[in-house]
């Protein structure tokens, strides 16, 4: 039987597709975004130190977003490229893929470790104001430093996760993104607290129970791929670097890590803003971010099934079934987003109680909760237009949408709003208002980009099925 016939890939109709390989990647973006909720919740629930350790965690989350950055955007070119392959039957490129993408998660890993040993102490303190406690800087260092030191994990898993997901076995992605969450928040309280003979770790407990739950994660994603994707073929010898390889995948890549860089760049960015309104202020968003992954990963999950299905049937001149990817797509992520917001506007207080908030930055964050989730169904839009157009070979306009709602259109408005801001403590919802101008003009241009790429890409199609390559 031809082997395109016996891949679902291939043959499920494609709305019951996207649900079958969306609904365990969601789960597993979802679990990976509760397992920051609770380090934040167990932190800010320190005896004494509650409110330091919850500022410290803000300082550093935008440099884990930056090693999360490179792992996913690397492992989001050699998806795209792998899917392509397998749709076009060529398993020996899709191995070498695989193998190139190992050794680049090797390279990854040995610049954290350079980062973590010489770079954290100059990173944490550039965002820094006077008002930031000593304590504070303290474990924002302590904590970034094992993240960094010990990212092989969160590498490794970027990888495999991809690998599984290229090739329709997004189950088993999930079944290791949901181990290392459940190790890290078993974990936690632990390390944090000194339960059962543990020592008493503070913010340095938090640290090693996630890059624990990270290797955890790596050492199933690894197992599964090697066990389960058959399709892919694996080699040592695929490990030796091939230059033309690595452009494909960073043709794809590069601007999917440019895109996750931009958010990295902009919490950054916004940490140094905010924090010459008020410390509070700082706090409020770097918690608030936490919830707001939460329903975005969800978008980021189901755009992580749309780019293998439309890269598949892209790579096997599909255009059917490329039209319903991107179609169901579009309204499944517009479901989700809704769902997300109405969850925000009705719980903000109780995610300020769980994060032990209370007077200022409390007020602040349900504040950020009810302006910024506005902007979730516009988010969502355009997380699931970067999918698209990364399997459509569409990186550079997946980098347009992330500058534009990321830099462009964000940074003038945040500083504009700070300004007013600082001058008149009562306008500061003013400044979440930046982020729904961002995401509605950047969906519009979305639009636009996709009915572009569409046409470029897709409508010239013959609906055809590429023959089987001959073996020689």
């Amino acid at each position: 039987m031809n082997s395109q016939n016996q891949n679902k890939m291939a043959v499920m109709p494609v709305p019951k597709l996207l649900l079958n390989m969306g609904a365990p990647m969601i789960l597993s973006m979802v679990l990976q975004a509760v397992y920051n909720i609770a380090d934040s919740a167990f932190v800010s629930n320190m005896k004494g130190t509650g409110a330091e350790a919850s500022n410290a965690l803000t300082l550093v989350f935008p440099a884990q977003m930056l090693m999360v950055a490179f792992g996913i955007g690397t492992g989001v070119g050699m998806n795209a490229l792998v899917s392509k392959c397998l749709g076009q039957k060529n398993s020996e490129k899709a191995g070498k893929t695989a193998g190139n993408a190992f050794f680049l998660a090797g390279m990854m890993y040995l610049l954290f470790v350079l980062f973590g040993i010489f770079g954290v102490k100059s990173y944490v303190m550039s965002q820094a104001s006077a008002e930031t406690s000593a304590l504070t800087l303290e474990m924002s260092v302590s904590y970034l430093r094992i993240c960094c030191i010990c990212s092989f994990g969160i590498v490794l898993f970027s990888i495999a996760e991809k690998l599984l997901q290229s090739a329709g076995n997004s189950l088993y992605s999930t079944i290791a993104q949901i181990a290392g969450a459940v190790v890290n928040m078993i974990l936690d309280p632990i390390m944090i607290y000194g339960w059962l003979g543990c020592p008493e770790l503070g913010v340095k407990g938090a640290g090693i129970a996630t890059v624990i739950g990270q290797v955890v994660s790596a050492g199933l994603g690894i197992f599964f791929h090697f066990r389960i994707n058959k399709q892919i073929p694996n080699s040592v010898a695929y490990l030796k670097p091939d230059l033309q390889i690595i452009k494909e995948i960073y043709q794809i890549g590069l601007p999917a890590i440019i895109a996750q860089a931009l958010m990295s760049l902009m919490t950054y960015g916004l940490n140094i803003i905010l924090v010459k309104i008020s410390v509070p202020m700082q706090t409020a968003y770097g918690m608030y971010y936490k919830i707001q992954q939460f329903v975005l990963f969800m978008a980021f999950g189901l755009r992580d099934a749309i780019t293998p299905v439309i890269a598949f049937s892209h790579g096997a001149g599909n255009k059917n079934r490329i039209r319903d990817g991107v179609k169901f797509g579009l309204i499944y992520t517009g479901i989700l987003m809704l769902a997300g917001t109405l969850t925000t506007e009705l719980s903000a207080g109780a995610f300020a109680n769980l994060f032990s908030m209370n007077g200022e930055t409390a007020s602040l964050f349900i504040s950020a909760m009810h302006v910024i989730s506005l902007s979730f169904l516009f988010a969502g839009m355009n997380i699931t237009f970067q999918g698209i157009y990364q399997a459509l070979d569409g990186g550079l306009e997946s980098l347009v949408i992330s500058l534009l709602r990321q830099l462009v259109i964000i940074f003038p408005f945040i500083l504009l709003f700070a300004h007013i801001a600082k001058q008149n403590p009562g306008r500061t919802w003013l400044v979440w208002t930046a982020f729904l101008i961002a995401e509605l003009g950047t969906t519009v241009a979305g639009a636009v980009l996709l009915k572009r790429i569409y046409q470029k890409k897709v409508s010239n199609l013959d609906n055809h099925i590429l023959p089987e390559p001959v073996q020689a």
